[in-house]
């Protein structure tokens, strides 16, 4: 005797089949891998002009991908770059806005009120990690990346510590993780937070952080994963130089041993070569494990180069045609190296002018995702960008960046404008980098509407914010 089941169980049970079909056909949503360097120039990889430095797996990941001319990080500096990748809001609007150093450590923490994007994709399904240096909340608090949407920390929590190579611990998660590296006790107040001089250098912390990463993918292959892999290369130890003169720490000079160049600047160049060589293991790995057709892999730099450690960037034109470096509110301290790499997806060999910056991040990650970004960012997708569909692509208004090291300076990108002024006191200076991209041609005087538009921008940027608030004293940049 055959069972005939109510007409109603049978509308749930075709209900359900056809909801498991469609989540069967359904693709699984792409990984998304954002690297960056630390203090690489524009103009530090071959495919960004460079003759010096050997950069081969970069430069294939830009020929298989897309390079990008006019994108822009954060800021000049680390933690407010940083502050400004995670939370999708330009320097006018981020918690963090600079450097503060052990004197006000709160103003270079973010919150767990904050959201990042690392907090949007855990939200979405994602799993989560970063891997190599945060800089952006310290020991013991809650801004620490595990309660900023990372279900995996491994790396430098303060950015002082992440000056240090061979450190004499890292941390993973909530725990520091001995190394058999000695460093040097003077009693300085940097101590406090491991960073120092290794006068027993055994384990090399990059190297560490990679391995790391690498069995983090391995783990997390079969669910969609966010890799923010933050290395501290090619950063020198400031506390090194301060102490020897020469703080580009780096053991293997490999091909560069022979060169006729100053022993810093061999070091330089080969602690780029190690981070090309460590983005290609990145790459190799999603290829072994079949996921490159399901990653979008971005890298870039926090900000431009240095001239930290001994290194010379004129020697290297580590800016390219860029005017300024590091610290600096013209291009060579904020426009930075950007490629795109996602096999299938991204148009290999293309080049694309549109101008991004750090703060893109969440939307783009948001529509990768398929979610929706929070309100009230300073964020635009880059994906149709990335796909080939320019007309879909929405433009910023303006670009703006500040910076509290040397007074209180500004500079804003505006279609092809560029303005800066260098002290609150100080005119505005402008620029037209369409014709003058080493902004050495001040056009103020000459486009008066165009200065004063610019001038109302800068001011209507800005929220206030106590933990940074607009000091025109000027002081000695702070070394991050």
């Amino acid at each position: 005797m055959k069972t005939r089941l109510p007409w109603h169980v049978l509308a749930v049970l075709l209900t359900f089949s056809l909801a498991c079909a469609s989540l069967a056909a359904s693709p699984p949503r792409p990984n998304i891998i954002f690297i960056m360097a630390d203090d690489l120039g524009y103009g530090e990889l071959g495919c960004y002009g460079q003759r010096l430095i050997q950069t081969p797996r970069l430069d294939q990941m830009a020929a298989e991908g897309m390079r990008f001319t006019q994108f822009y990080a954060g800021s000049t500096v680390c933690a407010p770059s940083r502050s400004v990748l995670m939370t999708g809001l330009h320097l006018g609007h981020t918690r963090v806005r600079g450097n503060a150093g052990t004197n006000n450590p709160a103003a270079q923490c973010l919150t767990p009120q904050d959201t990042t994007v690392a907090r949007m994709l855990q939200q979405a399904g994602y799993a989560t990690a970063l891997v190599g240096k945060w800089g952006l909340g310290r020991e013991g608090t809650e801004s620490a990346p595990n309660f900023m949407g990372f279900d995996f920390f491994y790396g430098y929590l303060d950015q002082t510590h992440a000056h240090n190579a061979w450190p004499e611990f890292l941390m993973k998660n909530k725990e520091r993780v001995p190394l058999r590296n000695v460093v040097r006790r003077e009693g300085k107040p940097y101590e406090a937070v491991g960073a120092g001089i290794a006068e027993k250098q055994v384990d090399f912390a990059p190297d560490l952080m990679l391995g790391e990463a690498l069995q983090w993918v391995k783990a997390n292959r079969h669910q969609p994963f966010f890799l923010y892999f933050s290395p501290i290369l090619p950063h020198a130890n400031n506390e090194r130089q301060r102490a020897t003169g020469a703080g580009q720490e780096y053991l293997d000079l490999g091909g560069y041993a022979q060169r006729d160049w100053a022993p810093m600047d061999k070091a330089h160049a080969a602690s780029i070569s190690h981070l090309d060589r460590q983005v290609g293991q990145l790459l190799d790995l999603l290829k072994q494990l079949d996921l490159e057709e399901r990653t979008l892999v971005f890298f870039t730099s926090d900000n431009g180069p240095h001239k930290e450690g001994g290194n010379n960037p004129d020697f290297f034109q580590s800016s390219g045609p860029l005017r300024g470096i590091k610290r600096a509110m013209y291009d060579g301290g904020i426009r930075v190296p950007f490629i795109a790499r996602w096999p299938g997806a991204v148009p290999g060999g293309s080049v694309s002018g549109h101008i991004g910056y750090f703060g893109d991040l969440m939307a783009t990650a948001a529509e990768v995702a398929g979610v929706r970004p929070p309100r009230k960012l300073d964020s635009l997708s880059l994906l149709p960008t990335l796909l080939d569909q320019p007309s879909r692509q929405r433009q910023h208004e303006y670009l703006y960046w500040e910076f509290h090291e040397r007074g209180f300076h500004q500079a804003i990108r505006y279609e092809d404008w560029k303005g800066v002024r260098l002290g609150t006191k100080q005119p505005l200076e402008l620029y037209d980098l369409n014709t003058d991209l080493g902004e050495t041609n001040n056009l103020a005087a000459d486009n008066p509407k165009i200065a004063a538009k610019l001038e109302k921008l800068l001011k209507s940027a800005r929220r206030e914010n106590p933990l940074w608030p607009i000091k025109e004293t000027p002081g000695k940049p702070r070394p991050e």
